[in-house]
Order: structure tokens, then C-alpha cells, then sequence
């Protein structure tokens, strides 16, 4: 059990005693690859922009959810192997992950990630189909270079980022354990990079509970029943009432997911799912004891039994972008004459979460996000975003997302410096981290 006290006070601490944040936008001070490469790179993906422009589409007309993609991840392996690059689809123990890699045989090793999950309901409006073509793009554009750099390069198709951390399953099956950095980008509403180009993003965890009373007949006999439904509202508000004194990063919202078969019958079996984010890993875990203590108070106010469920899902930690290589995308991006926002990677004030966070634990990653090109009010998980992502405007994001991801790549492939500062960076953060190790 954690102390929620020590872990809010250690917040603040952290809070006040932190520098003002480095600007994304700064150049570099480091050379990266010969311009030549890298020019080579980006060229590469415009060469191959119609192919991505049809793999988004072909996508998004026929969106699969998490663990289902078997279409989906069939056509990233087919648009590889027609580039003579051979997938292994099904790796990690996982049927609709995949792994290719291009180059040397050792070396530096960088890995960009593919999402291709959607949505229940909406399609892709999470922009997945988006993400799969700008991180095709990058591997093809940077696969012919790794070798030549003495390194390597892996396209990492990871399924279910949407519902069930796929992610942090192929890293608990090893599937990062000899990558050295990684990186992906996700679309975003409007115009602009994004000013979520190198912010954390919340860690989660879900919370379900299942009440266990006794039925009777509620208008015969209602004394002779334990109502578990009761113990789900008594839950549900003690969660609200928590909500006052909780962290200005942490955020908590629930559902009940069953109340009941007939008004007449006292509830014998209710329940609830809830979510608990927090943009730092010890608070996240505090807030979880704090949610599951109201979850246990509810049981015994109402007499019932509670069944709880922590972490049905593994947990998405919160997303610690490295900086230094992040402005490696964000260079690259702003060559193509799309603007930058300053971006400071500070702590999320709430906001949504994403199992790269758990790959951003383990190894220097990036996850910079990319305007479409749409109305501001057009964001993500709703039915209208999902059909942006197949308008031009979004294509060009598209190309520009790959054309990043590829010249960061490359950079980091050739600058044994840049490695260096990357990993310093990643090692002043705190280092290797996987959900289950000690705080």
C-alpha cells in the first residue's frame, strides 16, 4: 500500500524544484547525418507517398479493433514485401504484431513504431491508419541507409494501443530488449506540429469491481436482500468525492457496466469500470490504492462483497519523450515548412494516455504529434476525425510525420555523439524502467 500523502508531497517537491524546461524548437548541437543522407531520406518518402496515401485509405475503409487486426497488419506486410522486405507477422506471441528490420547485423538499432488499431463505433478516428503509413514510410526510407551507417533499423507493428497495451506486451516478451532508441508520431487536430510535440502524456490503470449482495423480492421482502448496486452508486460517488482532493495532474472517470436485471429484484450482482491517470508514475499508484480503498468502503457500507480487479489491462505509463531526439523530428519537420511549437516537455495537467509511455520507460523513444490540417473542433475519437484522415491535408502530414521519423532516424544512425547525449538524457530521467520494478 502506498502512502498517498508522501507521494502528492513528493509531487510538489518535484514540481518546485524543477529548471525551466529546455525549448523544443532550440537546433541541436549536434551534427547528426551527412545533409546528403539525410536528403536521401526524405526523398524516399515522397517517392513512396502514393503507396501510403493507399495503404491510409485502404485502412480506414476497413478498420479492424485492437488484437484483430489481422487485415490490417496483412496490408503493412504486403506493402513491405513489395518492397523486398519480408514481415514477420505474428511475432512477439502476439497474431497481429509485426517485426522487420533492415541493415547490419549490430550497431546502433532503431526502432519506429506502427499502430494500426481502431476504434469501436468511430473507425479510425484516433488517426491509427495515419500513424501505420507515416512509420512504413520512414522504415522503407531509412532501410536502405542502415546498413551503410554500420546500424540498424526495425519497423515494430504493435496492435491494441487502443484496449490492451500492445505495447507492453511485446516489451514483456522481449520484443525491445535489443533496441537502442524508438519512435512514432501520432495526428492530432489542426494545423500545426502540435503543442504536444514533446509533453508528457498520463499514465493508466483500470480499476474494475464487481458487487456481490443477495436478491429478494424489492417489494416483498427487500430486507432480505443485499443490494449490490447500491455498493456501485456509494462507489462511484466516493470517487467523486475523491476527485476534490487529488493531484492537478491525476483525473479519474468510471462507468457502471452493469446494474441490475429487473427493478424488482434487489441487485444480487453489479459493477463498474474505472480509469486512474496521473502524469507520474508514484502518483499514479497512489491514486490507485486511494481509488481501490473507496471500492473496499463501498462494500462494507452496503454489506456486500466487492471483487476487484487492478490492472485488467497492463497499465500505460506516462510518456517521458526524450528531448534531444525530439528535436531531431521537429528539425526535419520544420525544414518541410511546417511550423513548431516551443513545446516545453512539461508535466500533463491530465489529458490522454498512450501504451508508448511504457516503451518510452524502457528505452529513449519519441512520440511528437502532427496537425491534419483540419478545423480545431475536429479531434480525435470522434466519427469526423476519422474521415480527415483521409483528406489531402492530412496526407501531407502524412509525408512530413515519415519524412521526421526517417531523418531522425538517420541522425541517430550516424552521429555516435548524438547517441551519446540521448542517452544521458534518458539516464537523467531515471533510466530503465518497466511497470513492476521498484520505485
Amino acid at each position: 500500500m502506498s502512502d498517498p500523502l508522501a507521494a502528492a508531497l513528493a509531487w510538489q517537491a518535484r514540481t518546485a524544484a524543477g529548471a525551466p524546461p529546455a525549448r523544443v524548437d532550440e537546433p541541436s548541437r549536434f551534427a547528426g547525418a551527412p545533409a546528403a543522407l539525410r536528403d536521401e531520406s526524405v526523398r524516399a518518402v515522397d517517392g513512396l507517398r502514393p503507396e501510403l496515401e493507399r495503404l491510409a485509405i485502404a485502412l480506414h475503409e476497413d478498420p479492424e479493433i485492437g488484437f484483430e487486426e489481422h487485415r490490417s497488419a496483412g496490408r503493412l506486410a504486403e506493402l513491405l514485401e513489395r518492397h523486398g522486405h519480408a514481415a514477420a507477422v505474428g511475432a512477439f506471441g502476439l497474431p497481429t504484431a509485426l517485426r522487420v528490420t533492415a541493415g547490419a547485423a549490430d550497431g546502433p538499432h532503431f526502432a519506429i513504431i506502427a499502430e494500426y488499431d481502431a476504434l469501436p463505433g468511430v473507425g479510425h478516428a484516433c488517426g491509427h491508419n495515419i500513424i501505420a503509413g507515416a512509420a512504413v514510410g520512414a522504415f522503407l526510407a531509412v532501410a536502405p541507409i542502415a546498413g551503410r551507417l554500420g546500424g540498424r533499423v526495425s519497423l515494430i507493428g504493435t496492435p491494441a494501443e487502443e484496449n490492451g497495451a500492445g505495447k507492453e506486451l511485446i516489451l514483456r516478451a522481449g520484443g525491445f530488449d535489443d533496441v537502442d532508441a524508438a519512435g512514432m508520431v501520432h495526428p492530432a487536430a489542426g494545423s500545426a506540429a502540435s503543442p504536444l510535440v514533446a509533453q508528457r502524456t498520463t499514465g493508466v490503470r483500470r480499476v474494475a469491481v464487481t458487487y456481490h449482495g443477495r436478491a429478494a423480492h424489492a417489494a416483498g421482502a427487500p430486507w432480505l436482500g443485499l443490494n449490490a448496486l447500491d455498493a456501485v452508486v456509494t462507489a462511484y460517488q466516493g470517487v467523486a468525492q475523491l476527485r476534490q482532493h487529488i493531484l492537478p495532474i491525476d483525473r479519474v472517470h468510471g462507468i457502471i457496466t452493469d446494474g441490475g436485471a429487473a427493478p424488482n429484484v434487489v441487485p444480487e450482482r453489479a459493477a463498474a469500470l474505472f480509469y486512474v491517470r496521473s502524469a507520474e508514475i508514484d502518483t499514479l499508484v497512489a491514486l490507485t490504492d486511494r481509488v481501490v480503498a473507496v471500492l473496499e468502503g463501498a462494500a462494507l457500507s452496503t454489506g456486500t462483497r466487492a471483487e476487484i480487479d487492478v490492472d485488467p489491462v497492463p497499465p500505460y505509463l506516462p510518456l517521458q519523450p526524450n528531448l534531444e531526439l525530439t528535436r531531431r523530428w521537429a528539425a526535419a519537420v520544420a525544414g518541410r515548412g511546417r511550423e513548431v511549437p516551443p513545446s516545453p516537455p512539461v508535466a500533463a495537467q491530465g489529458g490522454a494516455s498512450t501504451d508508448m509511455g511504457n516503451v518510452t520507460r524502457y528505452l529513449p523513444s519519441i512520440h511528437p504529434s502532427i496537425g491534419l490540417g483540419g478545423p480545431d473542433d475536429v479531434t480525435p475519437h470522434n466519427a469526423a476525425f476519422a474521415a480527415w484522415t483521409v483528406q489531402p491535408p492530412a496526407f501531407d502530414a502524412l509525408a512530413d510525420a515519415a519524412a521526421g521519423l526517417a531523418a531522425a532516424a538517420v541522425d541517430y544512425l550516424a552521429d555516435p555523439e548524438l547517441r551519446e547525449a540521448v542517452a544521458a538524457e534518458f539516464a537523467a530521467e531515471g533510466g530503465r524502467f518497466r511497470w513492476g520494478d521498484p520505485l
